[in-house]
């Protein structure tokens, strides 16, 4: 049995908006193929080594308070570690706060800058509070290096302060066909290095775009050296969320080609999102 273990960086802290949700995704589209899923929590408490066990890596966003104590350690700790283990290969998502943090800096509307981890060329500067925050539906077309895909757009919802600008060295994980992107002037989104990608698609992103969840999959398998063949699922659900929120952003959708012989699924196959420990303990208590 082929299986996959995801570090999940910092849940307390930096999962605000909604984005635990990609684990869920990751884990029921790995289960409903066979494939076994173990989810590392690594928080403050956590060794930099235990991101080295992992095959793949998550991280979210947060307000500034929590941004503010996860940048410290990602500094001061698991920096490091997380530039190795991509430039080895590990498949990683990063969104919003999470991503500005994979850059140089992130310069808040009020205080000093808060070094970032220097993964992607990217910097990150908050305008002011009286700055109209990049907030509504956004869609992308994905990058020339990624349009294998057998769709060439990415949905989500963005609800960001900052505006982030790419260096020379960055590639960007698409072009902005509705919404404001990385900073709502030169019409890109999010970051590529080697298989990490970073963006400002909540919403979550995975369970609106399943190629993107069944990418990191492959690469997943991939790095840890198992076989990265992945059966079709029944997916008519997920693009039809997708296709739900193009229209919201005003964008025509493409037309999605069911696969053949996959068998439906029902709502008890679906996960719920794995809970705080002691959200767990009190359910059990229940």
């Amino acid at each position: 049995m082929r299986r996959l273990t995801i570090g999940w960086l910092y849940p307390r802290l930096m999962g605000t908006y909604g984005d635990r949700g990609n684990i869920t995704a990751l884990l029921n589209r790995a289960r409903w193929r066979g494939i076994g899923v173990e989810v590392v929590q690594i928080e403050l408490a956590s060794s930099a080594r235990d991101l080295m066990g992992c095959d793949m890596l998550f991280m979210g966003g947060a307000q500034d308070r929590e941004q503010k104590i996860a940048a410290v350690d990602l500094r001061l700790r698991k920096g490091p570690a997380i530039r190795a283990a991509v430039a080895d290969g590990m498949p990683a998502l990063f969104v919003c706060a999470a991503y500005q943090f994979m850059g140089h800096y992130y310069r808040p509307a009020e205080g000093p800058d808060l070094a970032g981890v220097g993964l992607f060329d990217i910097v990150t500067h908050h305008l002011g509070v009286h700055v109209p925050r990049c907030i509504g539906n956004i869609a992308i077309e994905l990058a020339p290096a990624l349009t294998d895909w057998p769709i060439p757009t990415l949905v989500g919802f963005e609800n960001h302060g900052g505006r982030t600008y790419l260096g020379p060295k960055a590639t960007p994980l698409g072009a902005v066909i509705a919404g404001y992107g990385n900073n709502g002037v030169d019409r890109t989104e999010g970051a590529v290095v080697h298989n990490a990608l970073g963006c400002y698609l909540h919403g979550p992103v995975l369970p609106k775009n399943p190629h993107l969840a069944d990418h990191l999959l492959r690469l997943a398998l991939r790095h840890s050296r198992q076989d990265e063949s992945l059966a079709p699922l029944d997916d008519r659900l997920e693009w039809a969320a997708h296709e739900a929120a193009l229209r919201r952003a005003g964008v025509r959708p493409p037309v999605v080609e069911a696969e053949p012989d996959t068998p439906r699924r029902r709502l008890a196959d679906i996960l719920p999102w794995p809970g705080r420990p002691k959200e767990r303990e009190h359910r059990k208590a229940v």
